[in-house]
């Protein structure tokens, strides 16, 4: 059974990973934090995604930028800099000798609580900060043959709500998506704005293909019911600097079945295909090909960014 863009392989060597918790590196099965942590709790913190090639986690900075951008919104010191993050990152990754085909989940809460309620200051503690690395690939039937999508109820959040824009702990919005589209026989939801309008996913971005064959364009929502995510920035970028015409616009699910392709975006699998939504057949059912020229432009993005960089 499918389980979107993020479905991976079980690869044995997870089972032994070390997971970097508040600036020790411990086994796997001793990677806890305490019941009265809020994000155990509340769901209260922040946290990234990055992936890993040839050593070294993918565009950091930008993580970094949107980890501590959140913090800020929420007002939760995180208690470490940019760069002793960046140093314990590359710790994990030592530890379990891990260089490519590597997925890392960082993680900060607003730490330990005198009493479980919301009220920050009731927090006793510094916050707690985890770091995961895994051993995990998006399947390649994902990236080659792609999703299918389903239109859920479940709206977007208003920025008085609960602003999109924070990468938050709390992803109950998303998960009751989800739930809704997996049960309806999709692997991921299609999530609409408060006003009817393609906004995003449960866990990516959502961009379409219009437009005839010599001037085809990619259309991405407007992006203010939106996570600011990193790969759907660097794919407009691409676009642009490729002479690709790229569009972030407000746009209803007419526009998307008729769309020429669709597809999403995201950390761990990059640029996916989506043959499906709500029944209807995108273009063909199959990978296009202006999806597959973004694939291989991202790859090249990615292969660039790393080489710049060097451990610390």
């Amino acid at each position: 059974m499918a389980h979107g863009t993020h479905d991976f392989e079980d690869d044995p060597r997870n089972e032994n990973v070390f997971v970097w918790v508040n600036g020790e590196l411990v086994p796997r099965e001793r990677a806890v934090v305490s019941v009265f942590d809020a994000g155990f709790v509340l769901g209260d913190g922040v946290w990234e995604g990055l992936r890993v090639r040839s050593g070294h986690p993918a565009f950091l900075e930008r993580h970094l930028d949107r980890l501590f951008e959140g913090a800020r919104a929420i007002m939760l010191d995180i208690g470490r800099s940019r760069a002793e993050l960046t140093k314990a990152i590359y710790e994990t990754l030592r530890a379990n000798d891990m260089t490519d085909g590597v997925h890392v989940r960082l993680m900060v809460t607003r730490g330990l609580k005198r009493t479980p309620y919301q009220d920050p200051r009731v927090t006793i503690g510094p916050a707690t900060v985890v770091i995961i690395a895994e051993h995990k690939d998006p399947l390649p039937s994902t990236v080659s043959d792609g999703i299918t999508l389903f239109t859920t109820h479940v709206r977007r959040a208003a920025p008085d709500t609960l602003d999109p824009k924070l990468n938050a702990h709390s992803k109950l919005n998303d998960i009751t998506a989800c739930i809704q589209a997996y049960t309806a026989g999709a692997d991921e939801a299609l999530m609409l704005d408060p006003h009817g309008f393609v906004a995003t996913c449960n866990s990516t971005h959502f961009f379409i293909v219009v437009g005839p064959d010599e001037a085809p364009e990619v259309w991405t929502s407007d992006g203010r019911y939106c996570l600011q995510g990193i790969t759907r920035a660097n794919v407009l970028e691409i676009c642009r600097a490729n002479g690709i015409r790229a569009r972030e616009t407000t746009f209803s699910l007419t526009d998307v079945y008729s769309a020429r392709e669709a597809f999403v975006t995201g950390t761990f699998a990059g640029v996916v295909p989506v043959g499906a939504v709500d029944g209807r057949t995108i273009g063909d059912g199959r990978r296009g090909p202006m999806v597959e020229r973004l694939q291989a432009l991202y790859r090249e993005l990615v292969d660039t960014d790393v080489a710049t960089r060097a451990a610390p």
